[in-house]
Order: structure tokens, then C-alpha cells, then sequence
């Protein structure tokens, strides 16, 4: 196996249909999964492939850690976004929010130059999903920046 750059690893409340989802929602291929030796319906270790990447995931296993759950839901949610870039970001997002996503930040035209939005899946994760970038100058993203900035103040 060819090494990666860095592969985010997850820690959800349930991996098995985290991986449901992510399969249905961004059309991810299931790599690997290992259940967990004392309870076999938990995951221990599973690899998606998604997107030309890979994502490890595995069941929450607060009993490791002093019985603090480390899950996006049990922490109120998460800092990181992970974010796919695709031609066909829209038709992914679309999926997504079939298969169970809230949507965070509508699909739409964005100022700097790609078409974007942003969804909570139903483990408390949130993902952006955007085309490729147009190209702009650096006075086009300023400008749009601002814009977009006191639009929202």
C-alpha cells in the first residue's frame, strides 16, 4: 500500500453505520474492518477509502480513557472539518443529506471561486464539500472576503 500524507481517524459512536453512511452519503469503499475482541458488534479498526484518500474510523471506547468519550456528539462537536473536493461536490453533498446529513451551510456559488457548503453527519462530524477553485486574484478574494464578511455581520 502506497502511504498516505496524513489520514484523519475518526472515533464515532457507531462505527458500523458510520461506515453505512459514509458508503451511501460519499460513495466510500470499505477497506478493512476488525471487530473488537471483547465486544464483536464494536469496531475496533476499520479503512474506507473515500475519495482518492483513506479514512480510519472505530467505535468509541471511553473505557480507554478513564471513561470520557471522545466522539464528536459526546464533546458537543468538533473543530476539524473534513473537506472532499469533487466535480461533482454538489451531487455528494445531495447524497449526504439523503442519506441523513443536516445541512450546515447551503451548496452555493462561493467568492472564491468554487461551488461549496457544509454538512453535519448524523455522528456529529462536519464535512465541506466544494468543486475545484476558478481561478482569482489576489484583489478578487479581497474583495470578496469583504463582501462576504460584512454581508454577515
Amino acid at each position: 500500500m502506497k502511504t498516505q500524507p496524513i489520514i484523519p481517524h475518526l472515533a464515532v459512536d457507531n462505527a458500523s453505520a458510520a461506515i453505512e453512511f459514509y458508503v451511501k452519503a460519499f460513495g466510500a469503499k470499505e477497506i478493512s474492518r476488525q471487530p473488537a475482541p471483547q465486544n464483536p458488534s464494536k469496531v475496533l479498526h476499520a479503512e474506507l477509502e473515500l475519495n482518492g484518500g483513506r479514512l480510519m474510523l472505530a467505535d468509541d471506547f471511553p473505557e480507554m480513557r478513564g471513561g470520557k468519550a471522545s466522539t464528536a456528539k459526546a464533546l458537543g462537536g468538533s473543530p476539524v472539518t473534513l473537506h472532499l473536493t469533487s466535480e461533482s461536490a454538489e451531487q455528494l453533498f445531495n447524497q449526504a443529506v439523503k442519506a441523513g446529513a443536516k445541512v450546515t451551510m447551503p451548496f452555493a456559488e462561493q467568492f472564491w471561486g468554487s461551488r461549496y457548503g457544509q454538512v453535519t453527519d448524523p455522528f456529529g462530524l462536519l464535512w465541506s464539500l466544494g468543486t475545484p477553485e476558478k481561478p482569482m486574484t489576489d484583489e478578487q478574494l479581497r474583495k470578496g472576503a469583504e463582501q462576504s464578511m460584512t454581508a454577515k455581520a
